[in-house]
């Protein structure tokens, strides 16, 4: 009869080659405390990135509806987005760039995060 294949651990004569954990050491631990809210901070830009799909006047609607863009500042922004592929539509604080981001993805656009070192 077969031993079960495990996964995510090499088997070597019947025992388990993982790592001991007596042999870790205080030693490897860091130092210092990390700062996870930093990746937060600073500025983020909001993409929207063409696709084949969606009509120019439905990603103009959109632009206006979740943005707040008047008529020409959509429209400026999805020729952008037709022509050169994407367009940035916003800046500012990754958790509201995270929220017009979801926010255009339910609306069925593509819409993707980059931080923006310009800032």
């Amino acid at each position: 009869m077969q031993k079960p294949a495990l996964r995510g651990c090499a088997r070597r004569r019947g025992t388990f080659n993982a790592f001991p954990l007596n042999r870790i050491q205080s030693s490897t631990a860091p130092q210092h405390a990390l700062h996870p809210e930093l990746a937060l901070e600073g500025a983020w830009r909001v993409v929207v990135l063409n696709d084949p799909v969606n009509l120019m006047s439905y990603v103009v609607l959109v632009f206006q509806k979740v943005l707040g863009f008047d008529e020409p500042t959509a429209r400026r922004h999805m020729l952008e987005v037709h022509e050169l592929g994407r367009s940035v539509v916003w800046t500012g604080l990754r958790e509201k760039a995270e929220h017009y981001s979801y926010t255009l993805q339910q609306w069925h656009l593509s819409a993707i995060l980059e931080p923006d070192e310009a800032h």
